[in-house]
């Protein structure tokens, strides 16, 4: 039988790679620049209930950098139902201590899916760490994952594999087609709501009964 790191429809991570040419790991000042008040970073997406591609039905996306040239961000409702924290600490060969094992995987979306992503509250002592708001960072590096497998790392945080994507201008269209309705990130929907409660809780946040939806555009 074929170890986890010998199969070949699994991929072998390299957190040291970063998607979408971003430098997570760089001064934050370098990637705010020129910023527009309709830039979208530091912003939940909520997918409308008509959107059809099924890697975004239903889902609520973080967005973790949108600038000129594009948007970066990670799906955080939906969880792999055949990885977890073990593979990944047991393919990088990091060791992990009783319970890590557990740790869920969330699929970020789907590009790189190979790669893997953090999203995670204090500390953000580290130079790694990419800051989307006051109280959230991003972070790809060995060291978090050592970190957070040890039981040392941020107490609150979400381990993904891939991410979305969108080129210059795409997420502009999308939402002006109705795909998507947009307001500022929550801390305890990232770490305190039910995964499967997140769409309707974002909804709700919104001022918006989840059961009375309708297809319509706009900001909350």
């Amino acid at each position: 039988m074929k170890t986890f790191a010998q199969r070949r429809d699994r991929p072998k991570w390299d957190v040291l790679k970063l998607a979408l040419s971003y430098e997570l790991n760089m001064k934050n000042n370098s990637m705010q620049e020129d910023k527009q008040p309709f830039f979208l970073k530091g912003q939940f997406l909520l997918a409308m209930p008509d959107l059809a591609d099924p890697n975004f039905s239903r889902t609520v996306t973080c967005i973790s950098e949108h600038t000129q040239e594009g948007a970066f961000g990670l799906v955080i409702n939906r969880i792999s139902t055949s990885i977890t924290g073990q593979d990944i600490f047991d393919e990088l060969k990091i060791e992990y201590v009783p319970g890590a094992e557990l740790i869920p995987v969330y699929i970020g979306g789907p590009v790189h899916t190979g790669e893997i992503f953090i999203l995670h509250g204090q500390p953000f002592e580290s130079e790694s760490c990419f800051m989307i708001t006051p109280f959230l960072a991003m972070s790809n590096t060995l060291d978090m994952l050592t970190a957070i497998a040890s039981g040392k790392g941020p107490k609150s945080y979400i381990i993904a594999l891939g991410c979305a994507g969108w080129g210059p201008e795409q997420l502009e269209y999308e939402i002006k087609e109705n795909s998507w309705l947009t307001c500022s990130v929550f801390e305890d929907i990232l770490f305190n709501t039910a995964v499967e409660a997140r769409w309707d809780e974002t909804a709700k946040k919104m001022g918006i009964n989840p059961a009375l939806l309708s297809v319509t555009a706009g900001h909350a």
